[in-house]
């Protein structure tokens, strides 16, 4: 059943009128979103940051702190091995 003019009161001008200015703010409220949830504009303005944040935690989450510090620690106990015995060996560190 169409609704006419006579019976809701308005005419069809102010009908159409209305749905323009709907459409308008839908369309205002649209690319506003649009603009908010745009990442890539906000990751180009801080792209040197968040590469080097990445490889940051790239390195600590491979382990690469604890592997750094192990080879940085081993190289002062290196020493000539004067025996060996399985596993076990005489290490002459002086």
């Amino acid at each position: 059943m169409a609704v006419t003019g006579a019976n809701s009161g308005l005419g069809r001008e102010d009908l159409r009128r209305r749905l323009h200015e709907e459409r308008e703010q839908l369309a205002e409220a649209v690319e506003s979103l649009r603009e908010a949830a745009d990442v890539r504009v906000k990751l180009r303005a801080r792209l040197p940051l968040v590469a080097a944040s990445g490889f940051v935690a790239a390195f600590v989450m491979s382990g690469g702190i604890g592997a750094t510090m192990r080879f940085l620690a081993r190289r002062g106990r290196e020493g000539k091995a004067t025996a060996r015995l399985g596993h076990w060996a005489l290490v002459d560190r002086s």
